[in-house]
């Protein structure tokens, strides 16, 4: 597998895409991974389904609900990923929530990511204190790295201080508000994107929630190394399965 640190490197106009582990079918997580990864796909995050994910819309809740009920938990998303290790050549990020890592072993989930070549995380609920009284610590101890989310809220004193924790990249979250497909980019999300760059960061910058296709994609990686598209996959998934994925990856890498 692929470091995420030479994926940006070496390219530009990142295209990562989200979908969650066992959604549609318990057993379509490795298949979609493949699919994604044969169809070019610069890095995929994985979402691990949670019962309160606080962070998502409909969309993406919806698929967790499914996934759960499919049966799928971590030690299920672990063995999957894990499966898959040596054929992948795309770098994974995990995408969970702080009390799935404590719920499961801190120790042990860190172990977990290690084995399946997992290198990123993504806990959109990790208080920053928390990340540097503790998580700081644990996660160089597995040489695991997290990523901190911005939004148009966020203070540019919070924003540089993410900056020096930064090893992966800083999630520019689109807007003040859950995931989900919204339409056209605003001129008011262009001030947002053209000031974050402003601060010249030493991070890369992907931004995400509310990519959904191949104008806004375009739109986002003007100001930022590349794009997250999420809710927008889940639906393609929802009505197409893992079949034809290529048809939904296709138009955004032209």
């Amino acid at each position: 597998m692929k470091s995420l640190k030479n994926i940006f490197q070496e390219k530009k106009n990142l295209l990562s895409i989200f979908f969650t582990a066992g959604y549609p079918n318990l057993n379509d997580t490795t298949a979609i991974i493949s699919e994604l990864s044969k169809n070019n796909v610069d890095f995929i995050e994985v979402g691990l389904p949670y019962s309160d994910p606080l962070a998502d819309g409909p969309t993406i809740q919806d698929s967790s609900q499914v996934a759960l009920q499919n049966g799928m938990n971590l030690d299920i998303v672990f063995d999957q990923l894990k499966s898959i290790k040596e054929t992948n050549t795309t770098p994974l990020v995990l995408m969970g929530y702080l009390n799935q890592l404590i719920k499961y072993g801190e120790d042990k989930f860190c172990e977990a990511c290690v084995a399946c070549g997992i290198e990123t995380v993504i806990l959109p609920d990790l208080p920053m204190i928390e990340y540097e009284n503790h998580y700081q610590q644990l996660f160089k101890k597995y040489g695991l790295t997290n990523v901190f989310l911005i939004t148009p809220h966020t203070s540019e004193e919070r924003i540089r201080k993410i900056d020096t924790f930064t090893e992966a990249f800083i999630y520019v979250v689109a807007s003040s508000s859950i995931t989900g497909a919204k339409g056209e980019i605003s001129n008011q999300q262009i001030d947002y994107f053209e000031r974050i760059k402003s601060m010249n960061l030493k991070s890369n910058l992907i931004i995400g929630f509310g990519i959904s296709d191949a104008k806004t994609f375009n739109t986002a990686c003007s100001y930022a190394s590349g794009a997250i598209i999420g809710s927008a996959f889940i639906k393609h998934l929802s009505k197409h399965g893992t079949d034809n994925i290529a048809q939904f990856i296709d138009p955004l890498k032209s």
